[in-house]
C-alpha cells in the first residue's frame, strides 16, 4: 500500500470530510514534490504538473482550506520552518532525534484538521494514534543520514 492509499484510509478512518481528506492529501503531494526537488531526486513530468496545479490552484480552491484558512495557513508555516530546520541539521551532518521529530510537521496539522472538524475533546483522545501515522521509524531515519 502506497502512503497516499494509507493517509487515505486513516482520514477515512477519522471520519475526516471528503474535501479536507482532499486538501491533505494534495498537502502530502506537494510536501513530497519538494522534498524531492530538495534532494535533487528525480522528478516525473507528472509529478512536476501535479505538484504545481495542487499548491496554485486546487489547494487554495479547497472549500475546507477556505472555511479554514486562518488556522491553516500559520500550520502550514511553522511545518516548513521545521521541515526547514530539519533539512539544515541533516546537510551539516547532525541528524538526530530532534531533527526526526521537526520532520513530521505534517502530522501535527492532520492533528489539528481532528480538532477543526471533530473538536478539541476529539482530537485529545485521539492524539496519540494520530501522531503514530507517521510512518518513519527513527532507526531507518539515522541510518539514512548514517550512509550519506
Amino acid at each position: 500500500m502506497s502512503t497516499t492509499d494509507s493517509l487515505q484510509q486513516h482520514f477515512r478512518h477519522l471520519g475526516l470530510p471528503q474535501e479536507a481528506q482532499a486538501w491533505l492529501l494534495m498537502l502530502w503531494g506537494v510536501i513530497q514534490f519538494f522534498d524531492d526537488v530538495a534532494d535533487a531526486d528525480h522528478i516525473e513530468r507528472h509529478e512536476l504538473d501535479a505538484a504545481l496545479w495542487n499548491a496554485l490552484v486546487s489547494m487554495p480552491d479547497n472549500a475546507f482550506f477556505q472555511q479554514h484558512r486562518s488556522a491553516l495557513v500559520p500550520l502550514v508555516a511553522n511545518a516548513i520552518l521545521k521541515w526547514q530546520a530539519s533539512d539544515q541539521a541533516e546537510r551539516r551532518k547532525e541528524a538526530d532525534a530532534k531533527s526526526f521529530v521537526w520532520r513530521a510537521g505534517y502530522y501535527d496539522i492532520v492533528l489539528s484538521v481532528v480538532s477543526l472538524v471533530h473538536g478539541p475533546a476529539t482530537a485529545i483522545a485521539g492524539a496519540r494514534d494520530i501522531m503514530s501515522i507517521y510512518g518513519e521509524s527513527f532507526d531507518d531515519y539515522i541510518k539514512e543520514f548514517a550512509h550519506a
